[in-house]
């Protein structure tokens, strides 16, 4: 018993205790904002990987277009509806089912 009133007295442990509970608790790099930018950071990758993938799949389709002409008319004419002049385009939109 003597000794932790001994060591609980001492300056030098005092001073380590203190130091350690600002480190800890309330310095602007404390535990908490730590967890915080990992978890920020975690997150920043995930969207990296996701954009590249991204970039990769789009890098690819541009490559297809610019190579291919048939993928090039049918790239039109799925997504901007385009069509020759001798044709007539309709489209079949399906309805969506109503939760009920």
């Amino acid at each position: 018993m003597k000794r932790l009133i001994a060591l609980f007295s001492n300056k030098f442990f005092l001073v380590t205790a203190a130091f350690v509970v600002w480190m800890i608790f309330f310095d602007k790099n404390d535990l908490l904002s730590r967890y915080e930018y990992h978890q920020q950071l975690q997150k920043l990758k995930h969207e990296r990987d996701f954009y590249q993938a991204e970039t990769d799949k789009v890098t690819k389709d541009l490559d297809e277009l610019s190579s291919d002409p048939k993928q090039l008319e049918k790239f039109a004419r799925e997504k901007y509806l385009m069509k020759k002049d001798n044709e007539d385009v309709y489209m079949v939109v399906k309805e969506k089912p109503k939760d009920e």
